[in-house]
């Protein structure tokens, strides 16, 4: 207040806006436009006064509070600006309030808590009573700008009081944000960007009371602007703003801060405010790499028998580190260091502890932190086995543990045998299912979790003890195709296979296709020899029956077949045949030698004849045969229309079934079209277009197209004489 003469007051008017420079919403307006607006008597209605516009935006700077943490890294999506308008306004004395109020559209489009935030804009005021112009009030003045990052998972713990010059009571609460303006006249959008539904609604025309805007419930309210656990919540007397957010997001919160003197209301500040809530990065942490992490700030470093121990610094950021500083109490000798990464020479086995610390002697860095670090040097450890195995025979493999441990039993084994199979057992066997050359290894842990691992290759390619070959018997007709399936283990491609069929057929193959194409009995033998040079083998004797097959073969006579002759006569050509029988693809069959079958039909059928040897094998040939539909369509060259029931129109004659797209037309010798029709049971009569006009005797010229029952085109051209 800059003073009161009994009459009015004069107020500066101080407003702070702020704006998120990261998510594409409007700059600052140039120039803002501000209401006036006075409550009436009925403690309802507000009544417009004027505008307050041309105001000059100044001050706009970037704001980079992060709170209580000065070490925190602002994420890249986060970044929020400020910018103040300032004026003053002289306000008669009331009996009520008034209103000072900026509208402006619209939030981001991100926002969490709210229903449809990129449609939604705010509504920035102060309310100034007629006690506080009497009394030339000061309204109170927060103290502090919110955190720009609130982070997931940790308490907000901000202080979000304000200072009031005259010392008057001030309440906090959060209250709801307030919302005026639309997206008209933004963009590609139409509309007029001054009306209540505008980017810029104009304060003659758009005036308090002001909608609040509306939250997400349940899970959101007034109350409750960002859930959390404990909820978010505010002290009604100090200001602070506590709880844990759990989900990140951005959340649109309102603070009011109504001052009270002598138990009135004076006064009410509106705070209308974006939290960003965020997982959090520190910028500077001391971190080393080690064994386990007690706490989070425990770090425990484990030396199994090597007193020289390299403690290798992961802190960071390192651009944000200025310092380092070891210390270690080594038997009494206390031992300091400021290198990044330090080396420690231990005397004997035991327990050594130490801290790491960042940034502790530098008086301007507010980014400091601390490690505690425990290194345990014990006895050393050792790991070693042996195998042992018969390099020819397929069988187990025995290994041999030979470990040890200064500090006692070993209490885990860890075998991995290069097949992708494991065991724990102290000295396991372990049989493999196909040869080759395998990775074994071992780990052994002891009672300090001190651990080794060794590692040996092991050469495993044995011949099987003994060959399995499926089929174990075969009796099959000519020609007979056999596959012989190999389920002798181990082999693989780099044996050495030699099959003999008995036919003077052979292979190298694991497990062959082999086509017997005579009669008989055969033997089959195997061999097999190892990369090593072991070898195996085996006869099947007569293993192989393969009887002998007739030969399927017939002719087919007439080699064309028609609607009109559609009896086929099939004459056997097969050999050492004993029985027949046909199939004729219309559901029709034959068990004769030589059969004659009718179609009913016409089309395109598949004969199989299946003939039978004595000893009780087949054989079976297919032949196609097409029974063509056959249309016969002529053409009269004359007749005589005179009602005699003889010949008195011009038509085709035939077998027509099946036709389609039948045209007959007909042309007088100068051209003229006098008939034409696609009915192929409906003829000429004699006159024009058969209707009712009589055309003179003579020679007319006709064509007729139709389409066959198989889709062929046909065209008939010709002369026919009209006799009258």
């Amino acid at each position: 207040c800059q003073g009161f003469d009994g009459v009015e007051g004069s107020f500066e008017i101080t407003m702070t806006l702020y704006r998120d420079t990261q998510g594409g919403g409007a700059q600052f307006d140039p120039q803002g436009r501000f209401g006036l607006f006075e409550l009436d008597s009925d403690g309802i209605t507000w009544n417009y006064l004027r505008t307050i516009d041309n105001i000059n935006v100044q001050d706009v700077s970037n704001v980079t509070n992060v709170g209580s943490n000065p070490c925190l890294i602002i994420p890249p999506n986060i970044g929020v600006q400020k910018g103040l308008y300032k004026f003053v306004v002289k306000l008669p004395l009331t009996n009520t309030e008034y209103m000072i109020a900026y509208q402006r559209c619209c939030r981001n489009q991100s926002i969490t808590n709210i229903v449809s935030p990129g449609d939604t804009g705010s509504v920035t005021s102060i309310n100034i009573s007629g006690a506080a112009i009497s009394t030339c009030n000061d309204s109170p003045v927060f103290n502090e700008f919110p955190p720009i990052v609130i982070c997931a998972n940790q308490d907000v713990n901000f202080q979000h009081s304000a200072t009031d010059p005259d010392g008057d009571v001030l309440v906090y609460s959060f209250c709801s944000p307030l919302a005026s303006g639309g997206t008209d006249g933004s963009g590609t959008n139409g509309g007029d960007l001054n009306s209540c539904t505008g980017v810029k609604p104009s304060p003659a025309i758009c005036m308090p009371p002001y909608d609040p805007v509306q939250f997400l419930q349940p899970t959101y309210q007034v109350f409750n602007p960002m859930g959390g656990s404990p909820q978010v919540s505010i002290n009604a007397n100090t200001g602070l703003i506590s709880g844990i957010p759990l989900i990140t997001g951005q959340f649109v919160v309102g603070i009011c801060v109504e001052e009270f003197r002598g138990g009135l209301s004076i006064g009410k500040v509106r705070r209308d405010f974006q939290f960003n809530v965020t997982n959090c990065d520190d910028g500077v942490f001391a971190n080393i790499e080690a064994d386990d992490i007690i706490d989070g700030k425990k770090y425990v470093v484990n030396s199994c028998g090597d007193n020289i121990v390299n403690l290798v610094n992961t802190s960071g950021l390192p651009q944000f580190i200025e310092e380092y500083y070891w210390e270690f109490d080594i038997d009494g000798d206390l031992q300091t260091f400021n290198t990044r990464d330090i080396t420690l020479t231990l005397p004997d086995y035991g327990t050594y502890t130490g801290v790491m610390q960042i940034n502790n002697n530098v008086p301007a860095s507010g980014c400091r932190d601390t490690a505690e670090v425990t290194v345990n040097l014990y006895p050393p450890i050792l790991a070693e086995y042996t195998f042992d195995y018969d390099t020819c025979v397929a069988g187990p493999v025995e290994f041999t543990n030979l470990s040890s441990s200064g500090a006692g039993a070993i209490i885990e084994n860890n075998w991995s045998f290069g097949d992708f199979n494991t065991s724990m057992a102290a000295a396991p066997s372990h049989t493999y299912l196909t040869p080759g050359l395998f990775g074994t290894q071992l780990e052994v842990v002891d009672g300090n979790n001190c651990r080794d691992t060794i590692s040996y290759p092991l050469s495993y390619f044995p011949i099987p003890g003994l060959l399995i070959v499926e089929p174990n018997s075969f009796v099959g007709c000519l020609p007979a195709n056999i596959f012989f399936n190999n389920l002798s283990t181990p082999i693989d491609s780099s044996y050495d296979l030699s099959w003999d069929f008995g036919d003077g057929g052979s292979s190298g193959e694991i497990s062959p296709f082999h086509n017997y194409e005579d009669f008989g009995t055969y033997s089959v033998s195997l061999q097999v020899t190892s990369p090593i040079g072991c070898t195996t083998s085996t006869s099947f004797n007569e293993w192989i029956t393969v009887e002998p097959s007739p030969t399927a073969a017939f002719d087919c006579t007439p080699e064309k077949l028609s609607n009109f002759n559609s009896t086929l006569e099939i004459a056997d050509q097969s050999e050492d045949a004993i029985d027949w029988f046909y199939t004729f693809g219309d559901g029709g069959i034959s068990y004769d030698q030589d059969p004659f079958y009718t179609y009913q039909d016409t089309g395109v059928y598949t004969i199989m004849q299946v003939v039978r040897h004595e000893s009780g094998c087949t054989d079976t040939l297919f032949k196609v045969v097409d029974v063509s539909p056959v249309v016969t369509l002529h053409m009269p060259n004359a007749f005589t229309p005179n009602n005699d029931g003889l010949n008195d129109d011009f038509r085709g004659k035939g077998y027509l079934p099946g036709i389609r797209n039948y045209t007959l037309s007909i042309w007088s010798r100068w051209g003229e079209k006098i008939f034409e029709n696609n009915d192929p049971d409906q003829g000429w009569n004699g006159e024009y277009n058969n209707a009712g006009k009589q055309v003179m005797g003579g020679v007319y010229v006709f064509t007729v197209q139709y389409t066959g029952p198989r889709g062929n085109e046909f065209e008939l051209k010709g002369n026919v004489t009209l006799i009258r």
